[in-house]
């Protein structure tokens, strides 16, 4: 069975890449803070024995991003790793890290503006690692699913000049991982976080 990973999105946008349309395409290279705020209740485990809940967390967040036409464009959501924690019942139990490389196309309402409003849908892929057990599943071998989901994000850029733009938005993503104990699956974790995002981009 194919298994798409993170790869294949850079293969994607290898590809947009080195389209004719890419090479007058208006590019921009982004990086600002990126906080990942799950949402509230994560669902349960175990036939519903194990509520779940999962932390929020900071950190640096990149873009790229190619805009084709004034109103349309492509972005690359990447960041540095974001290191996490789940809770069951309210207890420690599963320290993670992961990734949520997301790729989406944008629509610019009012694109040469010096404020433009955008929204966008993709796709995103979740790769979780170093799952790490403690508290009540301290000894057993806890293994958290990468997943894909969709994404949906709208935003406001602000034009600073010929080159810098100030990016702020906000993203919904659909991540749903499986979850398996000692092999066995007991269930899956609604994280489905909405994700905020300031940052200071450079056209070229």
């Amino acid at each position: 069975m194919f298994r798409p990973t993170p790869r294949h999105l850079a293969l994607v946008l290898a590809v947009l890449c080195a389209a004719p349309a890419a090479q007058a395409a208006e590019w921009s290279l982004r990086a600002g803070p990126t906080h990942v705020s799950p949402k509230s209740d994560n669902g349960s485990l175990a036939g519903g024995a194990l509520a779940a809940d999962i932390d929020d967390e900071t950190q640096l967040g990149l873009t790229l991003n190619a805009r084709f036409t004034p109103h349309f464009a492509l972005e690359l959501l990447a960041a540095t790793p974001f290191h996490q924690m789940a809770r069951l019942n309210g207890a420690e139990a599963v320290d993670f890290r992961h990734l949520p490389p997301t790729l989406t196309a944008q629509w610019h309402f009012l694109p040469g503006s010096s404020v433009s409003p955008f929204v966008g849908a993709g796709v995103t892929y979740t790769w979780i690692y170093d799952e790490k057990e403690m508290g009540p599943v301290a000894g057993a071998d806890v293994k958290i699913d990468n997943t894909w989901g969709a994404s949906a994000q709208a935003g406001l850029v602000f034009r600073l000049n010929d080159r810098l733009d100030l990016v702020a938005d906000a993203r919904w993503m659909d991540i749903s991982p499986d979850v398996r104990v000692d092999g066995a699956d007991v269930g899956s974790v609604d994280v489905d976080p909405l994700v905020y995002s300031v940052m200071l981009g450079w056209r070229f």
